[in-house]
């Protein structure tokens, strides 16, 4: 199932397995994925008093998943409509369109995916707030 592409939304990777066995959840482009996929990166051992992110992207989509632990994700767009998603379950994402001012705060053992639609580019990035907030119509 496809998500909207202007706003951040929670996706559900299906649950495959039991607790006996285990699980796995799959990615896959036009199923679950609303992009080509063009890079995959992963951030480990944050502090918990440390925030991530404070930046936006011109271009750049991507989903983040908290394969372990848990993650705080806030989100604000450009028209000012903000957005909280507690992510905890491996089997969750929030797909994140372009123009989505973010910041992250990590528990101690979390393991944040990040599935994107383009490779790093650092013209792409919006890292002054009010730079982001200039490009509201």
């Amino acid at each position: 199932m496809l998500h909207s592409k202007n706003k951040p939304c929670i996706i559900d990777f299906s649950k495959i397995g039991s607790p006996q066995l285990g699980y796995i959840s799959v990615a896959e482009v036009q199923k679950n994925i609303p992009f080509e996929i063009q890079r995959v990166y992963w951030a480990y051992y944050t502090p918990d008093s440390v925030m991530r992110g404070f930046h936006a992207h011109h271009q750049l989509e991507q989903i983040l998943i908290a394969v372990s632990g848990s993650i705080t994700l806030e989100c604000e767009m450009l028209n000012g409509e903000k957005y909280i998603f507690e992510l905890t379950h491996p089997n969750e994402g929030v797909y994140m369109p372009a123009y989505c001012w973010h910041t992250m705060k990590y528990s101690h053992n979390s393991v944040q995916l990040c599935i994107a639609n383009m490779t790093y580019d650092e013209a792409d990035y919006i890292r002054d707030y009010s730079a982001f907030i200039s490009f509201r119509e």
